[in-house]
């Protein structure tokens, strides 16, 4: 059998693709919008993603936001080894973790290195270690451990590859539900994926004349910083073992050095669970149509899973009351031919975040699909991946996630007091645990530290008359602004704060050389006037000591009427340091509102010298969200829209959505993120904004109509 989907590995765009794909559908009568204006389902229908041959980067993923399964052609997981190097089948969870044994004894202290930044005293930050030593191999203990779990792979097990033919594969996304068609020795099997909405629980629904046998997989994990998660020739360093069995049900108990948990199979049909392989469990129907159902689990079940269909049915109406009550886009009435695309884009990033981003811990930036950075999440990422919740009305998609910080708070604290400064210093790469990941970096980033106040604030926009929740998250707030203030160092020679010792957003700059960043100075002052707007919800005096800062924070530097990478940067845009990598400074205006400390007439500017000149063969996924917002803040629209379909590498948008980076990052959810944001404030607009649809130019191509959308602040 061919394989599409290869040659976007060698640096090739899937646009043409993309576009082909787009998938028109009837609308049904009765599932319309119960607002005005779109029909919701025949929106999410006509952008039902669609394959007839097999596609490594075109897998497709069922989820709750906490758990997901992604599935090949089979509709289950039949061919892991072959999808490796697409975009991986993998079942993860939030709390599927695991870490190899400790021993030789490492200390998270030993990870800690000394720095001076000019403050008077040293500072402890959590690095890699270079040298050959005790030191880098505990760095390295750390940055690997622990590293998210495949949990299993759920397949036909007496398939080969090649004997597949007839692929007729949808993601039905109004409903959740991948449904698959494919033909083996000439017969056709049907088979219908979803994910329960409330359970770690995969259900699958088989019409397969064949009667092939399902196995569980049991894979041991290998520690890589990018991959699938799957050492499947490791089975003598883990073990599993049937510990309940019955006709229709059994329960697996899987162990991985001193990592734990269960999996529960349930099924239609008379026959017992078997062990066919040392970590490997086969299921053989006795019937041509049969259901079966995977539950993955920290502890042990009584041996009993919801019915598959009952599972189906609650994905279908989880999922129509997500399109339903949420904010949406059409672009179906625009005459310009991008607009198809766009709105494909659109509507695929809502499902992928949905399925992948909305658990009760951040995400990672490959979600729940497969390990990048070992399996960790980043908090600098958080606000790229649910900012858009709040803003299209899932609220309580971001408030599943938030509270995860207060579980973080105790190790914030310390990270904050073992470098001298007071509240809370939000780390950048971690686990459920909230331990810092060592990082020649990301322990330098301090553009993690305003999410919180950010994300909170979006919450209480979208429920300005909830008290509890203002009493919840204040405390919160207080502790993160408390950092930033204390970190703002006085420059008395200049009557003026600044922020220096940092590893800006734009991650080309050293932390030895770097002063005031110009997004970074920007979002201290939007961070610590709304912590101050915080207070005054709580019947709390403003605090008279962030409101000097924010009054005395530096502006922005510039030079020959451009904006800077930083006050400390060459005084050219010449050097390609400056000019690669994310354009932060962009960030000033479009993912923030205008502040204080920038001049209107430099930012444009800045923003114009940015789109015709900066290195785009060098840049992210959310770089190009980035840009369009400044465009849309500057009275750029055309430029905007120019900016979310560049035809760049990094803006790819596979056949499921995902946002293509390179060979080792093939998704990106950051990059939809920031698309939905960035549409967002090209739709609704930002707090006085007085023009209709912002971000879409007034030539009469683009009637773009949209509803249940909030502004940006």
């Amino acid at each position: 059998m061919k394989i599409l989907g290869r040659s976007i590995c060698k640096g090739l765009t899937y646009t043409t693709v993309a576009t082909s794909l787009f998938v028109a559908t009837a609308v049904v009568p009765g599932c319309g919008s119960q607002k005005d204006g779109i029909d919701r389902h025949a929106l999410v229908n006509r952008n039902n993603p669609h394959i007839t041959e097999a596609d490594t980067m075109a897998s497709f993923t069922v989820g709750n936001g906490g758990f997901a399964f992604t599935a090949d052609i089979t509709g289950l997981q039949t061919f892991p080894e072959v999808y490796t190097n697409g975009v991986p089948l993998g079942t993860m969870s939030d709390w599927g973790w695991h870490s190899y044994p400790n021993t030789e004894n490492f200390r998270h202290e030993e990870t800690l290195k000394e720095y001076d930044f000019g403050r008077g005293r040293k500072e402890l930050y959590s690095v890699q270690f270079k040298e050959d030593g005790r030191l880098k191999d505990a760095s390295n203990y750390f940055r690997v451990n622990p590293h998210r779990l495949h949990l299993g792979a759920l397949g036909f097990s007496d398939i080969d590859f090649s004997s597949i033919s007839g692929v007729d594969q949808t993601l039905d996304m109004w409903n959740g539900v991948l449904d698959s068609k494919f033909t083996v020795d000439g017969k056709q099997v049907k088979v219908k994926t979803a994910a329960d909405p409330n359970l770690d629980l995969v259900a699958a629904e088989i019409s397969d004349p064949g009667r092939h046998s399902v196995s569980l997989r049991l894979p041991y994990p290998t520690g890589k910083h990018s991959d699938d998660a799957c050492d499947w020739n490791a089975d003598s360093l883990h073990t599993s073992e049937i510990v309940f069995s019955e006709p229709g049900k059994a329960v697996v108990k899987h162990t991985l050095d001193s990592t734990t948990y269960y999996i529960t199979l349930n099924w239609k049909g008379s026959s017992e669970a078997s062990k066919n392989g040392a970590n490997s469990v086969l299921i053989t129907p006795d019937s041509d149509e049969w259901r079966i159902t995977a539950q993955f689990t920290e502890n042990r079940t009584d041996g009993t899973n919801p019915d598959a269909s009952k599972a189906i049915k609650d994905s279908s109406e989880w999922w129509q009351k997500f399109w339903g009550e949420g904010g949406v886009v059409d672009f179906s009435h625009c005459t310009d031919p991008r607009a198809k695309e766009l709105e494909r884009r659109v509507v695929l990033s809502q499902y992928l975040l949905a399925a992948n981003c909305a658990g009760t811990t951040p995400p990672q930036e490959t979600g729940l699909t497969y390990n990048s950075w070992f399996g960790k999440f980043h908090l600098e990422m958080i606000w790229w991946h649910q900012a858009q919740f709040a803003l299209y009305g899932h609220e309580d998609l971001l408030a599943r996630t938030l509270p995860w910080y207060e579980k973080a708070l105790s190790n914030a604290e310390n990270i904050a007091k073992r470098q001298g400064f007071e509240g809370a210093r939000w780390m950048k790469m971690t686990d459920p645990s909230s331990i810092e990941a060592p990082s020649g970096v990301g322990s330098f980033l301090i553009w993690q530290q305003p999410h919180l106040i950010y994300l909170a604030e979006l919450l209480h926009r979208a429920n300005p008359e909830d008290s509890a929740l203002v009493k919840k998250y204040y405390p919160l707030v207080e502790k993160t602004a408390e950092f930033m203030a204390s970190f703002a160092d006085y420059d008395k020679d200049n009557d003026r704060y600044i922020l220096k010792g940092i590893i800006p957003a734009q991650e080309t700059l050293r932390a030895s050389e770097t002063v005031n960043p110009p997004f970074e100075l920007s979002y201290w002052h939007f961070g610590l006037n709304t912590a101050n707007k915080w207070r005054e919800r709580m019947g709390i005096a403003r605090n008279a000591e962030w409101d000097k800062i924010t009054a005395k924070l530096s502006h922005l530097a510039a030079k020959d009427s451009l904006y800077l990478a930083a006050e400390t940067a060459p005084q050219t845009y010449e050097d390609i340091r400056f000019t690669s990598d994310h354009m932060a400074v962009l960030g000033s205006l479009g993912i923030l509102p205008a502040s204080p400390l920038a001049d209107p007439k430099i930012l444009n500017n800045t923003f114009d010298w940015v789109y015709d000149n900066w290195n785009w063969d060098k840049t992210w996924g959310w770089d190009y969200p980035t840009t369009a917002m400044c465009a849309v803040r500057v009275g750029e629209p055309e430029k905007a829209i120019n900016a979310l379909l560049m035809d760049k590498r990094t803006n790819t948008y596979l056949p499921n959505g995902h946002n293509f980076q390179d060979n080792r990052l093939r998704c990106y959810l950051p990059g939809n993120g920031g698309l939905l944001t960035a549409v967002a404030l090209m739709t609704a607009g930002w707090d006085g904004c007085g023009t209709k649809n912002p971000g879409f130019p007034k030539d009469g191509t683009w009637d773009v109509r949209w509803e249940g959308i909030k502004p940006l602040p």
